[in-house]
């Protein structure tokens, strides 16, 4: 069934107005008005729906249902991860999510070909967001990872997480993925642009307590380093085993 995000509260029985991307998206797919789709809002729970009123401006649903269906992993990751060009950001943060990210903290490093600021941030930032929100509709989530706001490299030093496993991919004082203790079931995991970290970042980064990871003598893309990772991560301590 299609699946779709709205940000307001479900609850079975009633009947809601869908927002006008929804509708659009609805008359794209030609759904019937016989058809269930499948609503979400992020609070876990998922809302099975049949339209009432299915037309080009406006549709409204019935919730027919609450629906309590786990698909997030045991594993908190949060991808700290330095900005990199426009087709290869979207692209990781989409697939992040498939995978099951937790949190997405995106950041400026000095190598990072991509500059932004001010409005131009929070208009990225945004599209982000909804980047994730198409990502979980497609994926079956129904809890939505938070895309924080931009920050620089040492601003997301600070505002780090202190009880959970930091990881840094990078080949300095690498050790494998699978040689890691994990402290609890959450992991802060930072990746490079495609121009990798400074030697001044990665020691900002280990005297923070981070921990070097590879994965194996090739060197790889920011957006594979960051998607193999999360897999294998996922592999090890998280749904995919």
């Amino acid at each position: 069934m299609p699946r779709f995000y709205v940000d307001f509260a479900l609850s079975p029985d009633s009947v809601v107005e869908l927002p006008d991307n929804v509708v659009r998206h609805l008359n794209v797919l030609r759904v019937k008005n016989t058809e269930e789709i499948v609503l979400f809002n992020g609070n876990g729970k998922s809302y099975p729906a049949l339209p009432e009123v299915l037309e080009k401006r406006r549709a409204s649903v019935r919730i027919l249902r609450e629906e309590s269906t786990n698909n997030e992993s045991p594993l908190n990751i949060t991808l700290v991860q330095a900005v990199s060009a426009a087709e290869r950001m979207d692209f990781t943060l989409q697939k992040s999510v498939e995978l099951g990210v937790t949190e997405i903290r995106p950041v400026i490093s000095e190598r990072c070909v991509v500059r932004l600021s001010g409005e131009r941030a929070e208009k990225r930032v945004a599209r982000w967001q909804e980047i994730v929100v198409s990502a979980c509709e497609q994926s079956g989530r129904n809890i939505v990872p938070k895309v924080l706001p931009l920050t620089t490299y040492a601003q997301a030093l600070q505002q780090l997480p202190q009880e959970t496993t930091k990881l840094l991919m990078s080949l300095n004082r690498a050790q494998k993925l699978s040689d890691v203790r994990l402290q609890s079931g959450k992991v802060v995991f930072m990746v490079g642009p495609e121009g990798g970290w400074t030697e001044k970042e990665e020691q900002q980064a280990f005297d923070a307590g981070f921990q070097s990871v590879t994965l194996g003598k090739r060197v790889l893309r920011t957006e594979t380093a960051s998607l193999a990772a999360i897999a294998a991560m996922q592999t090890l301590w998280g749904d995919f085993a």
